[in-house]
């Protein structure tokens, strides 16, 4: 039997299984005059049969196939302010009438009265507008004033049984097929609203009403109200007007952005990644269910397009392939965009953590190879191993060598401008000074290669251990089959894990003494006050280094340091704190995304019961501490930990295995994860579905105050906000930036490959 299969009964590969089929994927495209718009001022948009129209500042425009526009003929020199459709038929105000157009020309229906228009209908039998404080229905050539109605209305719609609701700044109300004028209260329980100031009014498929006001949402079925606001969803109340969608979906066009409910979901579309601009004037919603905006800065357009996962993750593979592998090893890395949000130029870079990175993607790719026998998930799985070892061999040899086992963080190429001059002594001075008294003064901060072709970067971190040993874990066990690819392995894991040893538990630096953030000998760990804060994660970090490096050498002296870390210096003990923390959000959250990389080969190599309860219990409870975030790293790294498993306290034996909708969580993160990897910025601070996150820390206050999750428990979704990796405080009410860093899709592909693994994902 092979060792893969042997590591199938020990560590189980599957508690539950979602079938994940196809589901929409989402794209934005923004369209202004250089597309072929008259102007860039759209003032409404709307859907006539199968053609799209954009009224603007200069004339009415159809979209004429793909992406281009063009002006509809008789309609190209005034404002185009008001636009509405039934059927085939687009209705339109333009230069004092009342027009009917279609692909080849408009017709002048009737002359508009003398007040400003401010919303139209329309439906089988025509057209009905708003202008100053009255209605008017289209009738015989002559718009003819509806008696009853002194309102000045924002939106009209109407109903299939001959209703017109009308949303007014003086409230909301409904005219029957009759003639008889209701005034609507929005009620429910004990909660009622004046509605006064309403902006949006739209009957859905089931003949229900849609009112928006400033309070929130009212739905009316038949004598029923429902009232929807931030407790139930809605995440933004500055509603301008509302569009039907595709059966059971129904579009808010706000202020700031734009919201779709499907009667279950509020999903919230705000910047540049969504949306032209954020306040919305008009929208309109095709049959497939693709969302068309009007805003100052031109049209937008939501494609909604069928997609699956692995289709997905084939997106991300090819776009990492093209764009972020950087150096001939290939180093995975975010790029930077000359131009924001324009992909066809970008600039390479590397980071301080060019290593781990790689290592996730790495990881990912080896369980893409175990999971589908793919040969190029292989090679990449390959590449990202040489990547790896070169940054342990780049360091050896030259002016100022490293001792032996001692990883690089980055490389750079000598050929280009030398690191050092930004990365100086007077650098390390200063942030010592101002930041971190126990900073590292090393110079240089980039010693030169022994064959002089390559900068490397030292002071190398316990996050880039985790990712080394996570990913050559992972390499071992489901991609090197040949005994030569096991050892190369084993080789550079010893070389490692050796260095460790030699140096009590320390990663020392060329100059003989240890990195700022590679320590993790007891006297530091369990005596110095200064790393008190890192003792539970440092302590699982080396036991979960040295059960890899024993997993694969079989060599006794990692199994002895390993028992005297455990039973000398308490370190499985520590190891039940992992993290110290003080609330939703607070802390370092890179030492979540390294403490589970740890968890993760330490419980499956790990044989002892005793031990093995522990680290289970401390993943456990971890993890509840992390479920709110929806992350399926996360997840799967816990359900596959923690099948089975079970912790016996003085009181009770409690089963460890995951409980609640952590598949469902995980599935829905990498569905909505967005094929877009450029950090536009999403503000989510204005926001009413939120709730601030406390501080328990006074120092910790200013800080913390941009930070809140949704009122059902959980963050803000990962298509509403911007994070590069799972290091992300998915607390943040703004993230990202100008449009001008493009990240990659690792962070997609680690999760996805890992569920599809151990069968989470089928």
């Amino acid at each position: 039997m092979s060792r893969i299969l042997l590591l199938f009964l020990v560590f189980p590969l599957f508690a539950a299984t979602i079938k994940v089929g196809t589901f929409p994927e989402e794209f934005k495209h923004s369209f202004t005059t250089a597309q072929g718009l008259p102007d860039n001022q759209v003032n409404c948009v709307a859907t006539a049969g199968n053609r799209i129209y954009a009224g603007t500042a200069k004339g009415l425009a159809m979209l004429d196939g793909g992406n281009t526009w063009r002006a509809v003929s008789g309609l190209s020199e005034h404002p185009v302010e008001l636009c509405a459709s039934s059927g085939t038929a687009l209705y339109l105000t333009y230069n004092g009438g009342l027009y009917r157009a279609d692909a080849e020309a408009a017709k002048r229906l009737a002359t508009l009265p003398d007040a400003t228009p401010s919303a139209l209908a329309a439906d089988k039998s025509g057209a009905v507008l708003a202008a100053g404080r009255a209605l008017y229905r289209l009738h015989m050539g002559k718009l003819a004033p509806i008696p009853g109605s002194p309102m000045a209305a924002r939106q009209l719609a109407l109903g299939p049984r001959g209703e017109l609701a009308v949303a007014a700044e003086e409230g909301v109300f409904q005219r029957s097929a009759g003639g008889d004028w209701t005034h609507l209260i929005p009620h429910a329980g004990d909660h009622s609203w004046a509605a006064l100031d309403s902006r949006g009014v739209i009957y859905d498929s089931q003949g229900r009403l849609w009112v928006a006001t400033p309070p929130g949402v009212a739905r009316l079925d038949g004598a029923n109200w429902t009232l929807f606001t931030g407790r139930e969803g809605l995440p933004y109340g500055g509603i301008n007007t509302i569009a039907l969608g595709e059966p059971g979906v129904i579009w808010f066009g706000t202020t700031r952005g734009a919201i779709r409910y499907d009667g279950q979901t509020w999903e919230y579309r705000q910047g540049l990644r969504w949306l032209p601009a954020d306040n919305i004037r008009s929208i309109a919603v095709t049959s497939t269910g693709d969302a068309w905006f009007a805003t100052s800065a031109g049209a937008g357009r939501i494609e909604r397009k069928p997609t699956t996962l692995a289709e997905k993750a084939r997106y991300f593979e090819d776009e990492i392939d093209k764009r972020h592998r950087r150096t001939p090893y290939g180093y995975v890395m975010a790029v930077q965009l000359p131009k924001a949000g324009d992909k066809s130029e970008w600039v390479q870079h590397d980071s301080d953590n060019d290593g781990l990175w790689t290592a996730m993607y790495g990881a990912g790719e080896c369980f893409g190879y175990a999971a589908t026998r793919d040969p190029l998930a292989r090679a990449r799985a390959r590449k990202a191993f040489e990547a790896l070892r070169f940054l342990s061999e780049v360091t050896q040899g030259g002016e100022h060598p490293a001792p032996p086992g001692f990883p690089a963080r980055s490389i750079l190429p000598t050929s280009g401008p030398d690191p050092n001059i930004g990365d100086s002594r007077e650098r390390d001075i200063n942030r010592r000074a101002n930041h971190d008294h126990l900073w590292k003064i090393l110079s240089p901060r980039w010693p030169k290669s022994a064959d002089g072709k390559w900068y490397w970067k030292t002071d190398t971190s316990s996050d880039e251990l985790d990712g080394h040993y996570f990913f050559y874990a992972q390499y071992y066990d489901l991609v090197a089959e040949t005994p030569q690819e096991k050892e190369d392995v084993r080789k550079v894991v010893r070389a490692i894990t050796d260095h460790l040893l030699a140096h009590d538990f320390k990663l020392v630096d060329w100059d003989g003494t240890p990195t700022r953030w590679g320590i993790f000998d007891p006297e530091n760990l369990n005596h110095n006050r200064a790393f008190w804060a890192g003792r539970g994660l440092n302590s699982l970090s080396i036991l979960s280094y040295l059960k890899v490096a024993e997993h694969m050498t079989g060599d006794v002296r990692y199994r002895q340091a390993y028992d005297k870390l455990v039973k000398q210096d308490s370190y499985a003990t520590n190891a039940m704190v992992a993290k110290i923390s003080a609330g939703p959000g607070s802390g370092n959250q890179s030492d979540d995304e390294m403490a589970f990389m740890s968890y993760y080969n330490l419980i499956k190599y790990e044989t002892d019961d005793d031990l093995l309860q522990k680290y289970s219990y401390s993943l456990f409870n971890y993890w509840n501490a992390e479920r709110a975030e929806m992350n399926p790293f996360f997840n799967f790294v816990a359900a596959a930990s923690l099948e089975g498993k079970k912790f016996t306290s003085a009181f009770r034996t409690q089963n460890l295995s995951l409980h609640g909708d952590w598949l469902e969580d995980s599935v829905d993160t990498l569905r909505r994860l967005p094929l877009d990897r450029i950090d536009w910025r999403h503000d989510n601070s204005h926001r009413v579905d939120l709730i601030p996150v406390r501080s328990f820390i006074p120092e910790d206050d200013n800080r913390r105050q941009g930070l809140a999750y949704r009122r059902n428990g959980k963050v803000i979704p990962v298509d509403e906000c911007f994070f590069e990796f799972w290091n992300h405080n998915l607390y943040r009410l703004v993230t990202g930036g100008g449009g001008h860093a493009l990240g990659d899709g690792a962070v997609f592909l680690l999760p996805y490959y890992m569920g599809l693994y151990h069968r989470y994902i089928e």
